[in-house]
Order: C-alpha cells, then sequence, then structure tokens
C-alpha cells in the first residue's frame, strides 16, 4: 500500500468541478499569491486529485518558467487533471472573478483610501501575508524532508543545508529568485552524485491491519 502522502483519487473531476473549484478559488484568493497558494493546495490534495509529492514537484516545476507562479501552477494542475480543457477551465475559474473584482475594488478604493479605518486595515495584511508563506513553506517541506530521512541523516542534512542557504540567500538584497533556484538545482544535481537516492523500504503492516 502507497504512503498516504502518495495517494490521489482513481477519477480525476470533471471539467465543471475545476472550473466551479477554481472559480470558487478566485473569489475567496483575498492577500494575494500566498493565500490563493494554500487555496490550491488545500482543494488538489485535501480532494486526492493529487498526492503531497506530486503537488510539490508541480508548484517547483511553475516556478522554474518565467511568468505568474499561481497561474503557471494552474496550467498544470488543470492539464494534469483533464489535458486542455482542464487547463482552460481553471485558469479561466481563477481569473474571471479576480478580473472583475480588481476593476470594480480599484475604483471603489480610489474613493476611500484616505479613510483612517482603511489604512488600518491595509497595515495588518502585511504581516497576514507573511503568517501564510511561512505556513506553506513548512507544509511544502514536509514530504520533501520526510522522504530525505527516510533516505538516510547524511541525505537529510543536506537538504536541510540547502534549505537553510536558499533562505539566506533571499534575505540578500538584490540577488535575484532565478539565481537561486538556479544554485539550488545545481546542489540539488551535486547531491544527487554525491549520495545516490536509495530505494526506501516499504511499510510494514502488522499480520491483522487491512490492506
Amino acid at each position: 500500500m502507497e504512503p498516504e502522502l502518495q495517494k490521489k483519487t482513481a477519477s480525476p473531476p470533471g471539467i465543471w468541478e475545476i472550473f466551479t473549484t477554481w472559480l470558487l478559488l478566485g473569489i475567496q484568493s483575498f492577500g494575494g499569491g500566498s493565500s490563493t497558494f494554500l487555496l490550491i493546495h488545500q482543494a488538489c490534495v485535501g480532494r486526492g486529485w493529487l498526492g503531497e509529492e506530486e503537488f510539490v514537484r508541480t508548484w517547483a516545476l511553475a516556478q522554474i518558467s518565467p511568468g505568474i507562479n499561481l497561474v503557471k501552477l494552474t496550467v498544470l494542475v488543470g492539464h494534469r487533471l483533464r489535458g486542455w480543457p482542464g487547463l482552460v477551465a481553471g485558469v479561466t475559474g481563477l481569473l474571471l472573478p479576480s478580473a472583475a473584482l480588481t476593476v470594480l475594488m480599484t475604483a471603489g478604493f480610489s474613493v476611500i483610501r484616505s479613510q483612517p479605518l482603511v489604512q488600518a486595515a491595509m497595515k495588518g495584511v502585511l504581516p497576514a501575508t507573511i503568517g501564510l508563506s511561512l505556513a506553506m513553506g513548512v507544509t511544502t517541506a514536509q514530504p520533501v524532508l520526510a522522504r530525505a530521512q527516510k533516505e538516510g541523516r547524511s541525505r537529510l542534512g543536506l537538504h536541510l543545508a540547502i534549505l537553510v542557504g536558499a533562505a539566506l540567500l533571499m534575505a540578500v538584497p538584490g540577488v535575484s529568485p532565478l539565481v537561486v533556484l538556479l544554485l539550488a538545482g545545481a546542489a540539488a544535481l551535486l547531491l544527487l552524485a554525491v549520495i545516490p537516492v536509495r530505494a526506501v523500504p516499504p511499510v510494514e503492516r502488522a499480520p491483522d491491519e487491512p490492506a
């Protein structure tokens, strides 16, 4: 039996379900990238459409190509689930509410932006966004680190070193995220060359445990 993180449904969702799911994500995705990413993660992994590790790989692939990461993630997930129709349904559902709301909110905000209550609310957005980013960073790192731990302490230590090194580089002013991704990819290739991946033993079940 596969580990829990790898499980996904036998049949993918329909086109209408993909559209309505991403339409609701687009309506709920206030706060920018971190909140939308959290919602997409919950929809894909929580419903069993993708396994945790598969979602992390898809997110990593979205980040190494130019463009808006969340749109690219939607493209990859939609195509993975239902091909080109799923891609169109996901992207349309995601962008339709945000485009309409952006036009309306921009017009409204230009009228009330000088109000003290509005300015106070805007100051609370930044810490909330940082908290969401940290929470999702921990969530997406867990399956990768769990896999590395099963492959040995040395591999886990090197994974943590790459993670810490990438975080330190991102803290340096003027360093492009592309440079960080390229260096992290080179470090991962070196890691595979130095410590090859070894097979992880299957999870053993008790004799009376059901399959």
